[in-house]
């Protein structure tokens, strides 16, 4: 054993030391050419003018409609698939049936479409070219270039996020407490509120937050349903865009670094649950 206790350690690597300075450099470079240089350009340009230029330019009606729809939206689309989500692994993990493994494909669906080709499914299915969207119209309901149409486009690109964390949770926490809980006599849902819901209380919030940056930066189905109408339907990155494309570039910056802030606020929660809660968290990373 003393022998074994005094052997040298062994390197974790057994590349030359240059070459690790040169792919740890490599990867330095390139984060900072493709991440951190676009980022501090956004917040250079927002303040091209200052900060009163910033603000003026967040307070220009069609950016504060822009910003009140994507709030909007995501305080609606978060919630509906945190919901849908918790259902959906419940029934993944918790029950067998014919069909669980087509769910779980068509739960994983919004990964492999384009959000351009689901924002054109939506504007074919609803629109006014379709029979449906002819009934809908003639009946005074506007789903495609309205709120409608941008909630659908933002629930079907976001619906994966909080299934895909919860389902691998739930089945490597398996039925035993649930089912011990059952023969204890508890209902359905104190079993679901009790046992069931402590425990995927983190990857519950850990998907939520990955929902909710989607919903507020979804560009390309967005663009696609909505028309993009000043002051109706056009959402912050959207609007970027039209500003953009205007030559209102503190205008355009100004909102790109709101939703740059956004950004950063919710990768720095995630960061905290992965810090805070890593083993709860671990088996996320399994799918």
């Amino acid at each position: 054993m003393s022998d074994i206790a005094l052997l040298p350690p062994v390197p974790v690597t057994t590349e030359p030391v240059l070459a690790r300075a040169f792919l740890i450099g490599l990867a330095i470079v390139f984060v900072a050419l493709f991440l951190f240089a676009p980022l501090v350009t956004v917040f250079v340009e927002a303040l091209a003018e200052g900060w009163r230029g910033a603000v003026a330019a967040l307070s220009l009606p069609d950016a504060r409609a822009a910003i009140g729809m994507t709030l909007t939206i995501a305080a609606i689309a978060v919630p509906l698939n945190a919901v849908f989500g918790i259902a959906a692994a419940w029934a993944i993990a918790k029950f067998d049936f014919r069909g669980k493994a087509f769910l779980i494909t068509l739960i994983d669906l919004p990964f492999s479409v384009s959000p351009v080709v689901a924002g054109l499914m939506l504007v074919l299915l609803f629109g006014a070219n379709s029979s449906l969207g002819a009934w809908l119209m003639a009946n005074d309901m506007r789903i495609v270039f309205a709120f409608p149409g941008i909630l659908l486009a933002t629930l079907f690109v976001t619906f994966p996020f909080v299934a895909r964390e919860l389902i691998p949770v739930m089945i490597e926490q398996g039925r035993a407490e649930e089912e011990a809980a059952l023969t204890l006599g508890a209902s359905g849902w104190r079993i679901f509120f009790t046992v069931t819901l402590p425990n995927i209380r983190w990857a519950l919030l850990y998907g939520v937050l990955l929902c909710n940056a989607r919903a507020m930066g979804e560009f390309g189905a967005v663009a696609v349903v909505s028309g993009k109408i000043r002051g109706e339907t056009a959402t912050m990155p959207t609007m970027v865009e039209m500003f953009y494309n205007e030559y209102l570039s503190v205008a355009a910056f100004s909102l790109a670094a709101v939703l740059a802030m956004l950004a950063l606020l919710t990768l720095l929660l995630k960061s905290l649950l992965e810090w805070r809660h890593a083993d709860l968290l671990a088996a996320t990373r399994r799918h």
